[in-house]
């Protein structure tokens, strides 16, 4: 394979079409356009397909810029190791992916100890859907995912479940909306408008059941995948939301809320996904150790 027209494939992809590729490259449309066509023609397939004047990748497309973008990764960590100053502390790339339903707070906390090993860490985070973070996981392109579920058996990853802690549940809202609440908790929250986590969040399925057990109907308002918007909502009054009890000084610090309420009959858990059945990665160990000894007290 010719690693240059691999380049000019990962670049045009990346950059979202010929035009912006050929400025960051320094080359012609013309010429990056028939460096592609010869990487098509010797894997013999498609890679993009034109939708309009815009470039689309193929299915093929897709499957290539993921093995691209690990090669071109690994080029990148050879060349920095490669020139690291002579005595210098090697610094350590660490990927990590985290779902979208996990609180950027407490995202932070739990990320936070990998930061105080014995040697520079750069962080790689990215935020996604559960199953998208597992398929990075198996292609070795992330070391960990922090979830608010286990795997689940149905996943063919060969990954293990490493469980971090556990954090009952507190309703917050804003202040203005707090003034109107009447009565005891948490009959209080029969009629109030509620917003709630996304159908897929572990959560949610604890909600509902609990809801009636209590025989409380809360006005449903909004429905969220993203922790972070939910709790947006909440501060600008458009209705009472959830979050862990461990962040209740962050949660009413960062978004000027209060809490009103609290349960352990509702609890999230939190889980290190890793590769790695004994966890051996600097990163990882810091991670699992603070965690359960310092944030959940497990």
């Amino acid at each position: 394979m010719n690693f240059k027209h691999l380049y000019y494939f990962w670049v045009t992809a990346r950059a979202g079409g010929i035009m912006r590729a050929g400025e960051q490259l320094h080359t012609t449309p013309q010429t990056l356009s028939g460096q592609i066509k010869l990487l098509e023609d010797w894997l013999g397939r498609r890679l993009f397909r034109k939708t309009g004047r815009q470039l689309e990748l193929t299915e093929h497309g897709r499957l290539a810029l993921g093995y691209a973008d690990q090669i071109f990764s690994l080029g990148s960590e050879l060349e920095t190791a490669l020139r690291q100053a002579r005595g210098a502390q090697p610094g350590l790339d660490f990927r990590v992916g985290v779902t979208d339903s996990v609180s950027k707070s407490l995202a932070y906390r739990l990320l936070e100890p990998a930061f105080l090993i014995d040697q520079p860490v750069r962080l790689l985070a990215s935020e996604g859907k559960f199953d998208d973070l597992l398929a990075a996981l198996a292609l070795h392109r992330l070391d960990l995912v922090i979830a608010d579920e286990p795997m689940p058996r149905r996943v063919s990853v060969k990954a293990f479940n490493h469980v971090l802690g556990r954090s009952a549940l507190s309703f917050f809202c804003a202040p203005s909306l707090k003034a109107r609440i009447k009565g005891e908790f948490p009959a209080c929250l029969d009629g109030l408008p509620m917003l709630v986590p996304g159908a897929s969040a572990s959560v949610r399925r604890q909600l509902e059941g609990w809801f009636a057990r209590h025989q409380v109907s809360p006005i449903v308002v909004g429905e969220f995948d993203d922790a972070a918007l939910m709790k947006a909502f909440g501060r600008e009054g458009q209705g009472v939301f959830m979050a862990p009890s461990v962040l209740e000084v962050e949660t009413c610090s960062q978004f000027g809320v209060a809490v009103f309420g609290r349960t352990s009959e509702l609890v999230e858990e939190f889980f290190a996904v890793s590769v790695e059945r004994h966890i051996t990665h600097p990163c990882v160990l810091a991670i699992t150790d603070a965690a359960r000894g310092q944030l959940f007290n497990v």
